[in-house]
C-alpha cells in the first residue's frame, strides 16, 4: 500500500530517493516525504499528494548527506496531511521512521508513552514507534552498554527492544542522527527488499526502486532485521541471533520488477489475495470478548433501528453485492437488495432516513455507483462506502466508510478487491447482526474464529494453479461457457463468467442452476463447457440434480467441489477440489479456481491479461 525507500553510501541521497520512490507510485498513496542527515541533523520533507509537489519543495529547499529514507504513504490512520505524512521522529527529532503496515497495539504503548511526557505530532500509528525506539535508547543508556544480543550496537538494540513491543504488522526502516552511518531495516507481514551495491547500501519496499542502481537483493524474511552500512548488511532475527541471508540476482527489467517476478499484474494479484483478505481483517477481528471493531461512523442506535439496506456498485463489485444480500438476510436478518448502479440511479428507489445504502467501489471514482450515491442522499439514506482508496471521490462523498487494504490492484480484471470486499462485506453483516441481537455472541465468535483461517484456506486453493493451467489446454479452444451456481454460489458463477469474457473475450454466461431448464439447457451440447460451483453447501444436492440434467444432454461438467467429495468425481468430467469451508466463507475460496480458469485460459489464447481491449481499470464515465 506504501512505498519505502533507503539509502547510505556516497552519492547524494536526495536523488536516489525520489528517483526510487517515483518507481513506487504504481502502489498507489496520498502523500510523501523524506529525510536525509547531514552535519549530525535531521533535514526532513513532506507533501501531500502526488510526488510533484514533494519536488517542488525540494527545488526551493534542497537536502543534502548521503544517509536517508524516503516514503509514500497510503493512509490507514489519520487523514492524508503533511503532519501524517511519513518519515516520522521521536521527540528529540533525531530518531526517523517510515513504516509500511499497521500496528495494532499503537493506541496503549502510545497512551503509556504519553504518560513518560512523549510528544506526538501526529495522528499516525507509525510515529508511536519512533517514540519508543526513543525510550528504548534513553533506558539503555541508563542501564550502561547494549548487551551483545542485539548486536553490541546500542541503535540496534533499541530498535530491535520496540519492535518486541509491537503487534500488528511493518516493514521499517529507521535512521538516527546519532549513529549517521547506520541504517536498520525489519519486516513483519510486510515485504522488504535490501540491495547491494558498491560503497553503498538500499532497502525498498519493492525491487523496482533498486533496479537502476543494484540487481544484488537480499529479501528479508518474517521477523528479520537487518543493519545496512555503506560498507555492508548484517542480518539478525528478532532475538538478536545473526541470520544468514542468500543474495538473489534479479535478471527483471523494470517492469516485469514491479509484477515482482510474475509474468503478469493479474497472476501477481491473484496470489496476493491472502495477504489483502489478512489487511483488511487487521486490527478488525478479535475472536472472543473484543470481536469486532470496524471503526466506521455510523451510530449502534442506526444500526439497530435499520429498516433496510441497500447495496449498489458495478460490475465484479456488484456480484460481491450479491453475496453479501445472502449475508445481511441470514446473519443481520435485515432486509437486503442488491443493485447495479447504473440502473439504480435512473429510478425512483424508495430509501428513508432508517435505510442504509451501500456502495462498493474498488477505485471510488466509478462515475455510476458516485451518481447512485449522490441519489440515495437527496432520497434521506445513509451511505456508506466499502472502497480500497482513501481520499478518493466516493470516500469523500459518502456519510461513513470502510476501507479494504487490498494495496493497488493494477490489473484490469479485478482479483484481490472482489475478495476484498468479500471480506469486508461479511464483516459488516456479522457486526450488523451481533449490533440487532440476530446473531449470538457464540455464532458470532465462531464466524470470527473461522475468519482467522480464511486467509490459510485460500492459500490452499492457490495450489490449484498447475491442476487448473492443464485442464485449460483443451478449453481454451471453446467459444462458449455456461457458468452455474445457486445460492451463495449464484453470484460467484456470474463472476467466473464475467472473468473469462473480461480477459480471455470468450462468451461466457453465468446462470442460477435452478433456472438452466427455463432456456440455456437448449444451448448445451458436447462443445459447451459447464463450469459447475458443487462445494458442499445447504443446496448441494440441488446442484449435483442441475449437474446431472447437464450430462444427460451431453454437457461437459468442470466442477468446482469441496476436497473429499467423492460423488462429484462420478458425475462431473473434471473436478476441481477446494479446501471444504463453512458454507458461509465458500465464496471467497471459490473466487480463486475461478480467477486462475480464465487466467490459463486468456494466456493460452494469447490475450492481453493486464489490459484487455476496450477496458479501463477506473470506468470514471458513464
Amino acid at each position: 500500500m506504501c512505498g519505502i525507500v533507503g539509502y547510505v553510501g556516497k552519492s547524494p541521497a536526495g536523488r536516489i530517493l525520489m528517483d526510487g520512490l517515483k518507481r513506487l507510485e504504481y502502489r498507489g498513496y496520498d502523500s510523501s516525504g523524506l529525510a536525509i542527515i547531514k552535519d549530525g541533523s535531521i533535514q526532513l520533507r513532506r507533501s501531500v499528494g502526488k510526488i510533484r509537489r514533494l519536488e517542488a519543495i525540494l527545488d526551493k529547499r534542497p537536502v543534502l548527506g548521503t544517509i536517508g529514507l524516503g516514503h509514500t504513504r497510503w493512509a490507514t490512520h489519520g487523514i492524508p496531511s503533511e503532519e501524517n505524512a511519513h518519515p516520522h521522529t521521536d521527540c528529540s527529532k533525531r530518531i526517523v521512521v517510515v513504516h509500511n503496515g499497521i500496528i495494532e497495539n499503537y493506541a496503549r504503548l502510545k497512551a503509556g508513552l504519553i504518560k513518560k511526557r512523549h510528544r506526538f505530532a501526529s495522528q499516525t500509528d507509525t510515529e508511536v514507534i519512533a517514540h519508543l525506539i526513543e525510550e528504548e535508547a534513553r533506558s539503555l543508556r541508563g542501564s550502561g552498554p547494549a548487551g551483545r544480543p542485539g548486536g553490541g550496537d546500542l541503535f540496534f538494540e533499541s530498535v530491535r527492544r520496540a519492535l518486541l513491543k509491537l503487534e500488528g504488522a511493518y516493514a521499517l526502516g529507521v535512521i538516527s542522527s546519532d549513529f549517521p552511518d547506520v541504517l536498520i531495516a525489519a519486516r513483519k507481514d510486510c515485504p522488504l527488499v535490501l540491495g547491494l551495491g558498491d560503497g553503498e547500501n538500499f532497502i525498498a519496499s519493492d525491487v523496482p526502486a533498486l533496479i537502476p542502481y543494484t540487481r544484488r537483493t537480499i529479501f528479508l524474511d518474517q521477523n528479520e532485521m537487518a543493519r545496512v552500512t555503506r560498507d555492508g548488511i548484517s542480518c539478525r532475527n528478532l532475538a538478536g541471533e545473526p541470520v544468514e541471508k542468500s543474495v538473489t540476482t534479479v535478471t527483471w527489467d523494470p517492469v516485469q520488477a514491479e509484477k515482482s517476478g510474475h509474468k503478469h499484474f493479474m497472476l501477481k494479484e491473484i496470489l496476493e489475495q491472502p495477504s489483502a483478505i489478512e489487511d483488511t481483517m487487521r486490527g478488525r477481528v478479535f475472536p472472543g470478548e473484543r470481536g469486532l471493531e470496524l471503526g466506521i461512523s455510523l451510530k449502534p442506535a442506526f444500526i439497530r433501528g435499520l429498516k433496510k439496506i441497500t447495496l449498489v456498485a458495478c460490475g465484479t463489485s456488484y456480484h460481491a453485492a450479491l453475496v453479501a444480500r445472502f449475508w445481511f438476510e441470514s446473519l443481520a436478518k435485515l432486509p437486503c437488495q442488491a443493485e447495479i448502479a447504473s440502473e439504480f440511479r435512473y429510478r425512483e428507489p424508495f430509501l428513508g432516513r432508517n435505510d442504509l445504502a451501500v456502495f462498493i467501489t474498488q477505485s471510488g471514482e466509478t462515475a455510476d455507483t458516485i451518481a447512485a450515491l449522490r441519489l440515495a442522499g437527496k432520497c434521506g439514506a445513509k451511505a456508506l462506502a466499502v472502497c480500497n482508496v482513501l481520499g478518493s471521490t466516493i470516500t469523500s462523498a459518502a456519510d461513513a466508510v470502510f476501507y479494504t487494504h487490498c494495496g493497488p490492484e493494477i490489473g484490469v480484471a479485478s482479483t484481490k478487491a472482489f475478495t476484498g470486499q468479500l471480506t469486508a462485506l461479511l464483516l459488516l453483516a456479522v457486526a450488523f447482526g451481533s449490533e440487532r441481537g440476530a446473531l449470538g455472541r457464540k455464532a458470532s465468535s465462531r464466524i470470527l474464529t473461522d475468519m482467522i483461517k480464511l486467509p490459510g484456506w485460500v492459500r490452499q486453493a492457490l495450489g490449484l494453479s498447475k491442476r487448473i493451467e492443464a485442464a485449460a489446454g483443451a478449453l481454451a479452444k471453446k467459444d462458449h461457457f455456461l457458468y452455474l451456481g445457486r445460492h451463495l454460489n449464484y453470484p460467484l458463477a456470474l463472476e467466473g463468467a464475467l472473468k473469462l469474457k473480461e480477459i480471455s473475450y470468450i462468451h461466457a454466461e453465468g446462470y442460477p442452476a435452478g433456472e438452466m431448464k427455463h432456456g440455456p439447457i437448449a444451448l448445451i451440447d458436447g462443445n459447451m463447457p459447464i463450469v459447475a460451483l458443487a462445494t458442499r453447501s445447504s443446496v448441494y444436492e440441488k446442484v449435483c440434480s442441475n449437474i446431472q440434467e447437464a450430462k444427460a444432454r451431453g454437457g461437459n461438467v468442470i466442477a468446482v467441489a469441496s476436497r473429499g467429495d467423492s460423488r462429484i468425481k462420478e458425475i462431473a468430467d473434471q473436478a476441481i477440489f477446494v479446501p471444504d469451508v463453512p458454507e458461509i466463507f465458500a465464496p471467497i475460496v471459490n473466487a480463486v479456481p475461478l480467477q486462475f480458469l480464465a487466467y490459463h485460459i486468456a494466456v493460452l489464447r494469447g490475450c492481453d491479461v493486464d489490459q484487455p481491449r476496450n477496458l479501463a481499470k477506473s470506468v470514471t464515465v458513464e
